[in-house]
């Protein structure tokens, strides 16, 4: 079933925002416009006609295009042009790298992460690590987790420079054939990647067992019960 649209007449002609209003509840801003700028044909803007008759001049300058006769009753909407560019978010004071994170969407959502790094796309790099909680090495939005006051050194944990934006691309896309096959066998996760997993899972832990009762906090699931507010408490 269709929605109802946005933005509605009041009478005919006259709707309920304006064009800039709509420009910014749709936030058509982000979005990246990739024109192909046609070329430029060299048109001339006057011609010349023979006029007849002898007291005429025989040649008159005219216009090459003739205005049109009719003009729309209502205006056209004329697209603006972005002069914003997009910029990688800044990171919130209170995210560094060792912090521990609370999910708060995606299917992890409720448990606690360590924050590694900020990869160039704006993401933030997290792990749980693997072994305590289940949750790998993933990239999350930053406004989707709540930062705690519990932070780990990680000085000494080196992350390799491969694991950026494009370590989690996905190769290829879903083809029609697979459903018309029948269900296929889940590929398995490559080895180097499993690697991956394991060499920096290993040197959390050793951070996480210097402190008591830590592990123990990050396998722990976060949750709100009767009376508790998100806005009164510390994290």
């Amino acid at each position: 079933m269709a929605h109802a649209p946005r933005n509605s007449f009041l009478v005919p002609g006259v709707t309920r925002y304006s064009r800039s209003a709509m420009y910014a509840k749709k936030a058509l801003h982000k979005r990246q416009k990739k024109a192909v700028a046609a070329p430029v044909k060299q048109v001339a803007a006057d011609k010349t006609v023979e006029v007849k008759g002898a007291k005429n001049g025989g040649k008159r300058v005219i216009p090459a295009s003739k205005a049109p006769r009719f003009y729309p009753a209502e205006d056209i909407p004329q697209p603006k042009v972005s002069r914003k560019s997009p910029k990688v978010a800044s990171v919130r004071a209170s995210i560094t790298p060792g912090t521990v994170l609370i999910l708060l969407a995606g299917r992890h959502k409720g448990k606690r992460v360590v924050f590694l790094k900020q990869l160039d796309s704006g993401l933030l790099l997290v792990t749980g690590p693997f072994k305590v909680n289940g949750v790998p090495l993933r990239r999350v939005n930053q406004a989707y987790v709540i930062a705690t006051s519990t932070k780990l050194d990680i000085s000494a944990v080196k992350v390799d420079a491969k694991i950026n934006d494009a370590y989690f691309a996905k190769k290829g896309g879903k083809q029609q054939k697979a459903f018309l096959e029948g269900e296929q066998k889940k590929a398995s996760l490559p080895e180097s990647k499993v690697a991956d997993q394991k060499a920096v899972d290993k040197a959390i832990l050793e951070v996480v067992s210097k402190t008591p009762f830590l592990s123990q906090y990050l396998s722990s699931t976060f949750g709100l019960k009767k009376g508790q507010f998100p806005h009164t408490l510390k994290f």
